[in-house]
């Protein structure tokens, strides 16, 4: 699972971006991302694969999107 935060502090808003990759009972792959305002639960988007290595793919391409857009791991500061 990643977790990555974004500040932008000209509009004093905290935002975060969640990628989670998950395997249910009937062997396939999930990718759930996650994102919104800090503090509230935000909007999240389920995508299914048949193997790990597809779902694991998507999960990095989401990740590294996410960076580019100013996210980062390091979390809220304030």
């Amino acid at each position: 699972m990643f977790t990555l935060f974004l500040t932008q502090t000209s509009r004093q808003r905290d935002r975060y971006y969640r990628v989670e990759v998950a395997y249910n009972l009937f062997g396939e792959y999930s990718v759930m991302r996650e994102w919104g305002p800090k503090g509230r639960q935000g909007r999240h988007l389920l995508v299914w694969f048949s193997n790990l290595r597809d779902a694991c793919l998507a999960a990095e391409r989401w990740h590294r999107r996410a960076m580019r857009r100013g996210y980062s791991t390091e979390g809220f500061r304030r």
